[in-house]
């Protein structure tokens, strides 16, 4: 079987956006942003995920970026996700000095995103990635008062959520046959 890769390219007017996506990596990653935070967070995520990110992203303001960074990189774990069976459910809790967040996903092409944090536009990207990549989400803050912590702290439970859904397994984890859809 070949690996689970994607390349996802977003131009708009407003971006011009690029995701080379690996989720067997080992969490390497090469990262063009006009934005450091945004750079910075998607490094993390790739590191905590072990996902091999390459991704160049440019544009006019930094709600248009980070937005279309979310649907970019949710299309890219989309189409990385070949249809093989995998663990699809995970909860991770990580702490970061005074932050303790907790995320919990389902990858099952139920587009779902409850998001506690303190930045709105980082509640946004988040909520962008999981109704793009078809995850349920939840994303809890137990503590904390740095949103910088909390936010980083978010993408790493994240990150390590979908290290562990993302797995391959023997058979497929669920009660329900795989739907037919009948033309």
């Amino acid at each position: 079987m070949t690996g689970r890769v994607a390349k996802v390219e977003r131009s708009t007017r407003e971006t011009q956006i690029s995701v080379e996506l690996d989720i067997d990596g080992t969490g390497r990653f090469d990262v063009d942003c006009d934005i450091q935070f945004l750079k910075h967070m998607v490094e993390t995520l790739a590191r905590y995920a072990s996902f091999d990110i390459v991704m160049s992203a440019h544009g006019d303001n930094d709600h248009h970026i980070i937005e279309d960074v979310a649907i970019t990189l949710g299309r890219a774990i989309s189409e990385a996700l070949d249809g093989r069976p995998i663990e699809r459910m995970a909860t991770s809790t990580v702490v970061m000095d005074d932050a303790m967040v907790t995320a919990s996903i389902d990858l099952v092409d139920r587009p779902y995103a409850d998001v506690d944090c303190p930045d709105p536009i980082y509640t946004h990207f988040m909520r962008s990635l999981a109704m793009t990549a078809g995850i349920t989400l939840h994303i809890l803050r137990v503590r904390g008062f740095d949103e910088h912590h909390i936010v980083e702290a978010g993408f790493k439970s994240l990150g390590r959520a979908l290290r562990e859904a993302t797995r391959v397994r023997d058979t497929e984890l669920s009660t329900k046959d795989r739907a037919q859809i009948k033309v």
